[in-house]
């Protein structure tokens, strides 16, 4: 039976089979913008190749996107016909893909985690179990996962730089910068074109600080980024966070016009909503405009897409976004329209999606609204249940940080001191550098009484 790069056993028809799903697998890791077309060479060599079905399944998944649901219903069908016969670990996979499918993120966890314990390399079972339980607002998890099946891995074991680089993300999503950077560099030593450590470096000197270094960081390496997903969009974002806390708004304007927002760009023409361009795009304009710089008619389009997307509630961090451009082009109706459907999902459905939609994302998504009307007061109101939630949506530290400007600025405005206070409590206590030397809160912060 051929094996695949990590040594599982594979039940396909070829050994060129077997190495055309490595390479398709690699493409994943590495974030290649052609990551989905690398399936097509595993299928012409074996149809009826399960595991190539499953990852088939996996990645619209991983793009978040309720339109891409029955293309991965139907891989997942696909898998199951060619499966009986197949290995343990690769039914697994299959059913992995089913739970995430149905929403059921913790069965999906779950499943992962069952076969790392049997299969620490698997390298696929590896990634995945790291994507989501990021995007479900678990570092904790993402951590356990990466140390756990750590001992098993070296350098010798291709898709070691894939662990390094998630072992660097979900150190710095926990507060371990000195453990994440190292990680990460050792990545990059071994491949400046990882894109994942790259991005967990970026993260470590956002936390940090260091915009300088940071900006110098990102401009050495992106030369290595020709090929790479829309995850060279969300650096090009990260350099515009150091821009912006320099105060250079011009330059992080600039970035996002020229790079992480081009809209006649290869990868945005593709993909032209992927959820973390939304975030990048929704994020930084909203950050700009809290700093007084005018945007002018940038929420349009976005607003446009958003518009298009009600109803679709797969990512919960990303709503606050879509919610952030209907109210800054007065879309109200809009605006209600989706509150409306998310109410809806959170009644009609159980399980840890429709909580989230009910504890954090639709308070945040009522914050949004009311900020954006004037009506700070209320803001802070709908928004103050969900602050210790609100983690549950998903993203990073730095990501979820317009969540919470949203809420200090809302309370500045209102005059209501105290909550004020319990924001710049909270950030201190999550984030190494203090308030009084971020963008977003020194203005304010020296007015709060103690």
């Amino acid at each position: 039976m051929p094996r695949d790069a990590q040594d599982h056993a594979v039940t396909v028809a070829s050994e060129e089979a077997a190495r055309a799903f490595d390479h398709a697998v690699e493409g994943y890791l590495m974030h290649r913008a052609n990551a989905a077309q690398r399936i097509a060479p595993v299928l012409a060599a074996d149809p009826e190749f399960g595991m190539a079905h499953v990852l088939r399944g996996y990645l619209p998944m991983t793009a978040y996107d309720g339109a891409f649901l029955p293309r991965s219903r139907e891989a997942l069908a696909e898998a199951r016909r060619h499966l009986a016969r197949a290995t343990p670990r690769e039914r697994a996979h299959a059913e992995a893909l089913s739970f995430w499918i149905d929403g059921e993120v913790g069965r999906a966890l779950s499943t992962w985690e069952d076969i790392l314990a049997e299969h620490p390399r698997d390298v696929l079972a590896f990634r995945m179990h790291h994507f989501v339980a990021f995007w479900s607002g678990m570092p904790e998890r993402m951590l356990a996962g990466v140390e756990r099946v750590l001992p098993r891995w070296s350098a010798s074991v291709p898709g070691w730089g894939a662990v390094l680089a998630s072992r660097a993300f979900a150190h710095e999503e926990c507060g371990s910068y000195v453990v994440a950077e190292a990680s990460g560099r050792e990545a990059l030593m071994l491949d400046p074109a990882n894109l994942w450590a790259t991005h967990a470096v970026a993260h470590v000197m956002e936390m940090q600080g260091r915009r300088g270094e940071g900006i110098r960081f990102l401009s050495g390496l992106e030369q290595h980024w020709e090929g790479g997903n829309a995850i060279t969009h969300h650096l090009w974002w990260h350099r515009a966070m150091y821009h912006l806390e320099r105060r250079e708004f011009g330059e992080a304007l600039g970035l996002y016009d020229r790079r992480f927002r081009d809209l006649a760009s290869p990868l945005a023409q593709a993909m032209p909503d992927f959820i973390v361009d939304a975030q990048n795009a929704a994020s930084m304009l909203f950050r700009l405009e809290l700093r007084g710089v005018a945007v002018g008619d940038r929420w349009v389009e976005l607003a446009d897409k958003a518009e298009a997307r009600v109803g679709d509630h797969l990512s919960p961090f990303t709503l606050p976004h879509r919610m952030m451009a209907l109210a800054a082009t007065g879309r109200w109706a809009a605006a209600d329209r989706m509150l409306g459907t998310m109410r809806e999902a959170a009644r009609a459905n159980r399980g840890d999606h429709a909580a989230v939609l009910r504890d954090a994302a639709i308070p945040v998504c009522e914050a949004v609204l009311a900020h954006r009307r004037g009506d700070y007061a209320v803001a802070v109101e709908a928004m103050r249940p969900a602050l210790g939630v609100m983690y549950r949506l998903g993203g990073s530290h730095a990501q979820q940080d317009v969540l919470e400007q949203l809420f200090f600025d809302a309370a500045v405005r209102a005059g209501l001191d105290e909550d004020a206070r319990l924001l710049l409590e909270r950030v201190a206590g999550q984030h190494p550098v203090p308030p009084e030397r971020r963008v977003g809160y020194v203005e304010a912060a020296g007015r709060i009484p103690h």
